[in-house]
């Protein structure tokens, strides 16, 4: 299994600092993830979460995606993830589109690397435990395993609560093991939802300071959903969505 590639990122996208609507043409060089015309409904149609949505994301972005509650942030990025398949659209992901993918759980597990608000980790494994069970659809050996989950707490600076359980830990530390169980398999695309809801704000610096140190050297492209505005100042660019629309400038 390969190491985190700390070494030097992949340029960012140097683009304007806002996100606005635009008709997306096909995949090139520069893009992970192209959004074309994505809708998502609920309850046969009565529930609209997305209206028409069209992104485009850059290698080693870090794109912040900002809007009310209820305005579908969450829903575009379960839908990126393949957590949930849209109603109509398409998403494509480093080149394919998402509705041709064979293996979703293995793109799950291998392409992107899932970091939320509640943190998700199972209360009766250690924060090592938690970070290996990631990588059990992998072909590492068990020693593998446990040494690149040793790696990655090191990583977030939790090498001295290896073996704490997570209701011993402070919401701070528990979402720095979340994130380390993000990178477990090099997922070349993080989402992040609402990363910070949870923390206070000296805590939310830490864990933004932590990915944002993840994205500039590894060149792991970042989608974090948040609504704190000091959360998306960090980011290299920012959509904001309203009534599931991405909104213009």
């Amino acid at each position: 299994m390969n190491d985190l590639p700390l070494s030097p990122a992949r340029s960012p996208c140097n683009t304007p600092q806002q996100g606005g609507p635009a008709r997306l043409s096909a995949m090139n060089d520069t893009d992970t993830i192209v959004i074309n015309s994505l809708v998502k409904t609920y309850e046969e149609g009565k529930i609209q979460a997305l209206r028409g949505i069209d992104l485009r994301v850059k290698k080693g972005e870090f794109l912040a995606v900002m809007g009310p509650s209820g305005c579908g942030k969450s829903t575009l990025l379960s839908l990126i993830g393949a957590l949930e398949p849209p109603t109509s659209g398409k998403i494509i992901v480093e080149g394919t589109p998402l509705d041709e993918v064979k293996d979703l759980d293995r793109f799950r597990s291998l392409s992107v690397g899932f970091i939320f608000q509640a943190f998700f980790l199972l209360p009766i494994l250690t924060a090592l435990e938690n970070i290996q069970i990631t990588m059990f659809d992998t072909i590492a050996s068990p020693l593998q395993r446990r040494r690149r989950a040793e790696e990655l707490l090191r990583l977030v600076g939790l090498e001295d609560r290896m073996h704490q359980l997570p209701t011993k830990m402070s919401g701070g530390e528990r979402q720095r093991v979340a994130i380390a169980r993000s990178l477990a398999n090099n997922p070349r695309i993080i989402l992040a939802d609402e990363p910070t809801g949870n923390l206070d704000s000296k805590t939310s610096e830490s864990i933004i300071s932590l990915l944002k140190r993840i994205n500039q050297e590894s060149g792991t492209t970042l989608l974090v959903v948040t609504h704190d505005a000091y959360v998306a100042s960090h980011a290299h660019r920012i959509v904001r969505l309203f009534d599931g629309k991405v909104v213009p400038d």
